[in-house]
């Protein structure tokens, strides 16, 4: 029997897709990556079992996930079209890493996935494996089946008796891990439409936040957050506590319609309070830091880095290159950064560090101003000389 190893979510989809893998006749092996979603995994592998699976291996990518994909992202100030903090996007590659490794260990030819026909998961799932190993060959279930419609699944679900959480009534489809959730589907599918506040699940309603603000000090060390209030926090710890602490005031939501990779429009809810704060935070140390011509162009490469991890393209050379130029601006971004939570916004308020390039002395407009403003008039004329008319 072929064997294939298909990354299994525990959700709607990749449940069905055991089953209508192994009616096909394929030995499933279902792959659980953790990247700090959450939910009972003896539940998830248990309903696998049951959908078809011949066994489901479970692996904790955390660490892993926070280290060479969540920070390099941060160090990058990588957001998607000014809201999207690419959770979602940023767990794609590692996930395909941990099926082509699985693949080849199990000596399966064959990977799964659960995604549409009509997503970017699909296409940064593939990209990834293909990069990674091109001999592989994809399947992708949701392509392929008959179900013309989340409905037509849940009826096939319950008829092939595979315990499932989504219903008719609440058919969102959610994706976390520990930089965030994204959700869609349902009633969000009609722009016009205020979100349900049933659809937030890590950021508490801004008006039922507590009025009074919370003041938290960042520490970076070369572009990484290492200190949470002076004390040094393991990475996982430190954005946990984080998304905690600006999920009590609703900070990290976004309700926004995006450009697809596919070329269609969406409308997403985004909840990611820690991503919110920590990118807020970097921001502003590396605002404190960098010199204008390498922060201006910077910015520029955000945006690029930004649509490379959207549109898939981890696994590329632009995206190594980059790589190499990010890691040289963080030289020295290190230092702290204070930020105040109030009700729906994080705000930085208080930055400083060793490397600060900001001169008290030639900002002020004091009596211990040091700038020697009578040199501005020479500098006005050579600057505006090539526009004199």
């Amino acid at each position: 029997m072929k064997k294939i190893v298909l990354a299994y979510s525990g959700g709607l989809d990749t449940s069905v897709a055991v089953k209508w893998l192994k009616d096909k006749g394929f030995s499933v092996i279902a792959y659980m990556a953790d990247v700090g979603q959450g939910g009972d995994v003896s539940v998830a592998k248990k309903r696998a079992i049951k959908a078809g699976a011949s066994s489901v291996i479970v692996e904790d990518l955390k660490d892993e996930f926070i280290k060479d994909f969540v920070f390099p992202a941060l160090k990058a100030n990588a957001v998607y079209e000014g809201r999207y903090y690419l959770a979602t996007a940023l767990s794609r590659p590692i996930i395909a890493k941990g099926l082509v490794e699985t693949a080849r260990r199990k000596n399966a030819e064959f990977v799964s996935h659960g995604c549409t026909g009509k997503g970017n998961d699909q296409v940064r799932f593939e990209v990834s494996i293909g990069a990674l190993d091109s001999k592989l060959k994809v399947i992708a279930p949701v392509r392929e089946w008959e179900f013309s419609s989340r409905e037509a699944q849940i009826k096939y679900a319950k008829a092939k008796k595979i315990p499932i959480d989504v219903t008719k009534k609440s058919p969102y489809s959610i994706d976390k891990n520990l930089w965030g959730m994204s959700i869609e589907c349902g009633v969000l599918e009609d722009p016009w439409k205020e979100p349900p506040k049933d659809v937030y699940q890590m950021t508490k309603d801004p008006f039922k936040a507590s009025r009074k603000p919370t003041y938290i000090n960042i520490g970076f060390k070369k572009g990484i957050p290492v200190t949470l209030n002076s004390k040094r926090v393991r990475p996982q710890a430190l954005i946990e506590k984080l998304n905690k602490l600006g999920g009590a005031y609703g900070v990290g939501r976004s309700d926004m319609v995006e450009n697809r990779l596919v070329g269609i429009k969406s409308r997403e809810i985004y909840e990611a309070p820690a991503a919110s704060v920590l990118i807020k935070a970097h921001e502003a140390l590396e605002a404190l830091t960098l010199d204008r011509e390498l922060s201006h162009f910077k910015s520029f490469v955000s945006l690029k880095y930004a649509e490379l991890i959207y549109y898939g393209l981890w696994y590329t050379p632009l995206k190594s290159a980059l790589d190499k130029f990010i890691e040289h601006t963080q030289k020295k971004v290190t230092g702290v950064v204070r930020v105040k939570l109030e009700p729906g916004s994080a705000t930085v308020v208080g930055r400083k560090s060793p490397y600060s390039l900001y001169k008290e002395k030639l900002a002020t407009y004091t009596e211990d101003d040091e700038f020697d403003q009578r040199l501005a008039k020479g500098f006005i004329e050579l600057w505006g000389l090539p526009y004199k008319k």
